[in-house]
Parts: C-alpha cells; structure tokens; sequence
C-alpha cells in the first residue's frame, strides 16, 4: 500500500477527477465497484486496452492485492480508489462521465434489516445512471437470488435505463469468473447477470 498506492491510486483531493491527467489520454471510462482482490478487473483492463479503468473498493486487503496485479501485469489503464464508491460517483464523476458502470458480486446483506445497505437501490442506480453517457452499460452480476430479483426490479423501474435483454442476461464472456463466483458455483449457486444501457 505504502509503496503502490502513490503510484496507482487517484489522488485524494477535493473536486472532479482530471482523467486525462489521471490516464496521459482521454479514453472510455470503466467504473468497476467493488473489485474484492482485483484479478476480475486487471483481467478485464488487460483485454480491454482502448478504454481506462477505475476500480473502486473500500478493503484494505483488496486494494493491496490488486494494486500488486496491477504492478505485475504492467497494467496502463487502471486506477485505483481506496473508499466508498457512492461518495466517489456523487462527488468526484460528473455526469455522463463513464461508458460502463461494472458491480460483480456486491455484498448481497441478506438479512432483511441491512437490505438498506445494499448498493442497487433506487437512490444510488438515479446516480448511477446519470454518471453514465448515453449508451453507457450498467452491468451488474450477483448469485444472491433475492438480490438478483430486487436488482431486476430497482433497474427496471430507472427510467433512463433499458434492460438490454429479457430479464436476465446471458451471461457475457467477456466478464471473467470471480473468486468470489467460483466458490459460490461449487455450493450449488447460480449466478445472475444483469445488462442495462441508459437511453436518455
């Protein structure tokens, strides 16, 4: 962290995030929520060499191992923040900023009492879909089945998003397995994958 963070993180200060200073470019944006220990994202950057990446994750552990990906893979296009994504989209993206918004596997809280706590409610995907640019994909995954319907349901309601298939989405190829996905198709989970475009 000590030595990584200063060269990879986005820098902490107050007002919108230059992403040409940030890049050397003006690329396509990729706002990837959550990235747990990171090989999903660097796995996803180094496919996807003509857009940039910025993965948001809130541990510690996470941020350390990714930030070592990154370092081996010699990744270009991906950055790092270190806190809360909904305080980074609110305050630090402007509007119609990103191409594609990824969350893959966001904590599903199960339990009744803490479903306010969950990151796809109307509130956050009202800002999320403004943060995107006309066309830009809002892609989320989860093997929480409950969540899957309760994400269906809040994205289905925004109106400036369109789901792009019927229900649920095939689930793409380009989206690596997770970790997290493994483990959870070894105990019998199915995963889900939601794919939204904004249209207005």
């Amino acid at each position: 962290m000590e030595r990584l963070l200063p060269v990879y993180a986005v820098p902490d200060v107050e007002g919108p995030i230059d992403q040409a200073k940030l890049f050397g470019r003006r690329a396509p944006l990729v706002l990837e929520i959550g990235s747990g220990m990171g090989e999903t994202t660097v796995a996803m950057a180094v496919a996807d060499p003509d857009r940039d990446y910025l993965a948001v994750e809130v541990h510690t552990a996470g941020v350390a191992n990714l930030l070592g990906l990154v370092e081996a893979a010699g990744v270009a296009n991906l950055r790092v923040v270190h806190g809360d994504a909904v305080a980074l989209v609110r305050d630090r993206l402007g509007p119609a900023s990103l191409a594609a918004i990824h969350v893959f596997f966001p904590d599903p809280w199960p339990k009744a009492h803490h479903h306010k706590r969950r990151l796809i409610q109307p509130a956050h995907v009202r800002l999320l879909a403004d943060r995107l640019e006309v066309g830009g994909v809002l892609h989320c995954a989860t093997d929480a089945h409950h969540y899957a319907e309760q994400m269906l349901e809040v994205l289905t309601a925004e109106p400036a998003l369109d789901n792009v298939h019927n229900g649920f989405a095939p689930r793409p190829a380009h989206r690596p397995d997770t970790r997290y996905e493994q483990r959870g198709r070894t105990a019998g989970r199915q995963s889900y994958d939601l794919v939204f475009r904004r249209t207005s």
